[in-house]
């Protein structure tokens, strides 16, 4: 016999796994809907009071650094236009001024998540293991919440990371999670107990509408914190398109990337692409 409390309840928890954890495509990615194109870099980024760094392992230039206007490639002065100079000055404010705010965004993006499964877990979890799961819930929050401080939070900007904070810890609960919610459902089904099976049904159609009313109240919060990111990307792109600095192989100096935004017929997670500084 088909329970359809079985087929909602697994589609609440897969639903809640979809809509609270970020891609693992990576590198970090975000909503950049009011972008005018979609940006990336292929740098780490370290922010510190001494000046701007960018590094990574594979590709050339490996370093770059700059601050007040002088700037550095892979150790050596590269000797810049006033005008240049001042690009970079307002470049590396952009930059300064860029990730706390970034850094706020992943922080809500955790809670967020978090707050989802926690709603779920006091749903759906009994006794014992209800406690359990929400002290481990709680663990992971913290964790990743402190990584966001330790890394970003700090002026330390890596993809990897990151993608592993922010992504990982949601999608890592959210396994654990779906199989506990989906246990209590079989449980409830094979019971025999109406009475049972008709109880979580309404806890879960109840939830249904709590977390749907929840995170789209959060969500929109978060998007227009996003849509304060873009201008500033565009800013930080188009001093990059005016700035005349090349390289010793004759290339413009780029510390991100710039692409046309993807047509949303071809791409429908076009509004996910990577914004970086």
């Amino acid at each position: 016999m088909r329970h359809p409390f079985l087929a909602g309840t697994a589609a609440l928890a897969l639903s809640l796994a979809a809509s609270t954890a970020p891609a693992k495509t990576g590198s970090f990615n975000f909503s950049t809907d009011t972008c005018k194109h979609d940006y990336s870099t292929p740098y780490d980024v370290d922010v510190t009071d001494a000046g701007l760094s960018f590094h990574r392992t594979d590709g050339t230039p490996a370093r770059i650094f700059l601050h007040d206007g002088d700037l550095r490639v892979d150790g050596k002065e590269v000797t810049v236009s006033r005008a240049d100079a001042d690009a970079l000055r307002r470049y590396e404010d952009g930059v300064r001024r860029l990730m706390p705010q970034v850094a706020d965004i992943a922080r809500e993006g955790i809670q967020m998540g978090f707050s989802a499964m926690t709603s779920v877990t006091l749903t759906f979890a009994d006794g014992d293991k209800r406690a359990g799961m929400l002290e481990k819930l709680k663990r992971k929050q913290a964790q990743a919440l402190r990584e966001v401080d330790e890394g970003i939070g700090a002026g330390h900007w890596s993809s990897d990371r990151m993608t592993e904070t922010v992504a990982g810890s949601v999608t890592d609960s959210v396994g654990e999670l779906v199989g506990s919610v989906t246990s209590s459902a079989v449980a409830a089904a094979l019971s025999g107990d109406s009475g049972k099976v008709a109880a979580l049904q309404a806890r879960a159609e109840a939830l249904d509408k709590t977390l749907d009313r929840e995170m789209d109240k959060r969500s929109h919060a978060l998007d227009a914190k996003t849509a304060k990111i873009c201008p500033q990307l565009d800013d930080l792109a188009a001093l990059q398109r005016g700035w005349g600095i090349r390289l010793s192989d004759g290339k413009p100096l780029e510390l991100m990337t710039i692409k046309p935004k993807h047509d949303k017929d071809d791409d429908e997670d076009a509004h996910k692409k990577v914004a970086s500084p």
